[in-house]
């Protein structure tokens, strides 16, 4: 049963995309867009294909005491495969993005995909200003491995907000997913809420050059249930190469963790990330 709800997630995307290509002379030039193209390369929300490749190395983790016991390790780094495929509207855009990851644990030789996942940002035309955009949309987990993931479904919504002024780019996305399983089965007290996820961002482009630094993939999160918070920190340091019709964006990062006393779960140490993304903007302006 799992396959066959996989396999509709992915025909979901796969018709998401070709509706994309058809519904793209439907986008009306309405002279509000305003974002260079520098910018639209460093922004996921704008009407554009990407498709972007990571590695996430993870080498070192916090081994403090949690309840009495060691800190548990995270896995030691994985690959990442995201593909966002715009559905430009008259009143609306719709960026469908599917993410895949593969997980490994050199430790104790465990590899596999983690948990895929499918967004759906739906952005009206009236909180698309030009230079940024406010949207939320649909998010579905499928399962994973078992050894590197959670072998369940889960459904919830995310949102942004981002906006580019001078060479200052910014903005916000959280997200919010609700584990699909029988609440019967959860211990007295525990919800079926998946921790909050909170990322903020800010980056700095220098001149026309094309380089930049930016926060890192920043990802805070709050547990329902433990009352925990996360919160880890880095920086990202990339360029953009702007072509006459598509764009490439490269970057290396660092994170390590700054608050973690109160979480529960893993608490990198330090992480380093190296990440490649092609995008081609849609629509009316270029």
């Amino acid at each position: 049963m799992k396959t066959k709800q996989f396999l509709l997630i992915i025909l979901l995307f796969v018709g998401l995309t070709v509706q994309a290509q058809e519904d793209e002379k439907l986008e009306e030039d309405t002279g509000v867009d305003e974002q260079d193209r520098a910018s639209k390369a460093m922004d996921a929300t704008a009407t554009q294909w990407s498709f972007q490749l990571a590695y996430q190395y993870m080498p070192d983790y916090h081994s403090d005491i949690v309840n009495g016991a060691p800190r548990p390790a995270g896995l030691d780094n994985y690959v990442q495969l995201r593909v966002v495929a715009p559905v430009p509207l008259k009143s609306m855009t719709i960026l469908p993005r599917i993410t895949f990851r593969h997980y490994e644990n050199v430790n104790t030789g465990e590899s596999g995909f983690g948990n895929t996942e499918l967004f759906a940002l739906i952005i009206p035309k009236a909180t698309d200003w030009g230079t940024g955009r406010a949207g939320i949309g649909p998010l579905i987990t499928a399962p994973g491995n078992k050894d590197v993931a959670k072998d369940e479904w889960g459904y919830g919504f995310a949102a942004a907000i981002v906006n580019n002024s001078g060479q200052w780019f910014y903005g916000l996305l959280f997200t919010q997913t609700f584990r699909s399983i029988d609440p019967s089965t959860l211990p007295a007290g525990q919800s079926d809420a998946n921790p909050l996820g909170i990322a903020p961002f800010l980056a700095y482009r220098f001149g026309s050059s094309g380089v930049y630094l930016q926060t890192a993939d920043i990802v805070a999160l709050y547990d329902w249930n433990t009352k925990g918070f996360y919160l880890p920190l880095g920086i990202r340091f990339g360029k953009v190469w702007v072509m006459e019709k598509a764009s490439w964006n490269a970057y290396v990062e660092y994170k390590t963790s700054a608050i973690y006393e109160s979480w529960q779960g893993p608490a990198v140490q330090n992480s380093f990330r190296l990440n490649l993304s092609y995008t081609m903007p849609v629509g009316g302006k270029k």
